[in-house]
């Protein structure tokens, strides 16, 4: 089986693209920016990514974003990644950026996004990993601001596909961001949020019904809410799950208690990812092990979370039967 989801085409849809940074190449950008880190060592920084909770991270999270500063930086960091995500049979990937966590700090909104999008398009050219990049709004930060970064974001529209909203979730329900969601939509902008994770079933509610978005990022929650599972059972809404960062953030205990394989069982358009693959400790292929191992996937649970993932995609319904006729061809020729 382990071999069956490494070689198994997929497409991941969580990814941080920040917290995809590894320390080896945080202490390299440190070095070349002149950024003093408060770690001595790249096993420091290891050692350091024990959390009680998301805030616990996020502490760590913004100080390691701080050596990122230039174009190239930018590039770096995507390109890393979607060098590992080739490696784990990766065809496409939609990608979260952060621009408030760079632009609090004097970084251009156009150095951000200028240098993860010609990384996105070197990786289609040289990779063959298609993908779509979505800016997420930090929802610990006032809606004015995000509404700001949105207007950033306007010349830039034909390199951004969608809005999202990540952060510290507890004390900042979806209904805070209303309006800037509204102007999205009206710009053209897909929309998703993150939600059901920290927060309670309501803040899924408030991002389907406010929101109106497309996706739920995690929404793990939703399981205390027989309505709302019935809701997204019916309108098969797509659910990016992260199960290596559940456990580390204490979502769940340990993965054995993850409640992956029930919302699977349900009926639930679930899908699985590995949101900020350097603290969490994996990227998809080891989300995907990890679940497999505590939770009993079985063959056909973890062909149907590719299919989700690809069915859940933004792409065009082209674009899309590809990737799933390519999944079918697997499948059907896989030996394992």
């Amino acid at each position: 089986m382990e071999t069956f989801i490494r070689n198994m085409p997929k497409a991941e849809l969580h990814i941080h693209i920040e917290g995809s940074l590894e320390p080896e190449l945080m202490f390299a950008l440190a070095h070349r920016n002149g950024v003093r880190l408060p770690f001595a060592s790249i096993d420091e920084v290891r050692n350091a990514y024990h959390f009680t909770d998301l805030q616990s991270f996020l502490d760590i999270y913004y100080a390691g974003a701080a050596v990122l500063r230039q174009e190239q930086d930018f590039y770096d960091l995507t390109w890393a990644y979607l060098e590992r995500a080739r490696g784990d049979n990766v065809r496409h990937t939609e990608i979260f950026f952060d621009p408030q966590t760079h632009t609090e700090r004097g970084v251009p909104f156009e150095t951000v996004v200028t240098g993860v999008h010609r990384a996105l398009q070197q990786g289609e050219r040289t990779l063959g990993i298609t993908s779509n990049l979505i800016l997420c709004f930090l929802r610990h930060l006032s809606a004015e601001a995000a509404m700001a970064t949105l207007e950033q974001a306007l010349p830039f529209r034909e390199w951004i596909v969608g809005v999202g909203l990540d952060s510290s979730e507890r004390g900042h329900p979806p209904a805070k961001f209303t309006n800037v969601f509204d102007r999205a939509r009206s710009e053209g902008f897909v929309t998703v949020a993150h939600a059901g994770e920290e927060g309670p079933p309501d803040y899924i509610w408030q991002a389907l019904d406010l929101l109106k978005v497309s996706r739920i990022d995690h929404g793990v929650r939703c399981e205390e809410d027989a309505q709302l599972i019935e809701r997204l059972r019916r309108q098969q809404v797509p659910l990016t799950v992260c199960p290596l960062s559940n456990v580390k953030l204490r979502v769940f205990e340990h993965m054995g208690a993850h409640n992956l394989k029930r919302l699977l069982n349900l009926g639930l358009c679930v899908t699985v990812n590995s949101d900020d693959p350097a603290y969490f400790g994996g990227y998809i292929n080891d989300n995907f092990i990890a679940a497999h191992q505590a939770l009993g996937l079985h063959r056909d649970h973890v062909i149907q979370l590719s299919r989700n993932a690809f069915r859940a995609t933004f792409l065009d319904v082209s674009a899309q039967q590809q990737l799933l006729d390519e999944l079918a061809r697997y499948v059907g020729e896989s030996p394992y």
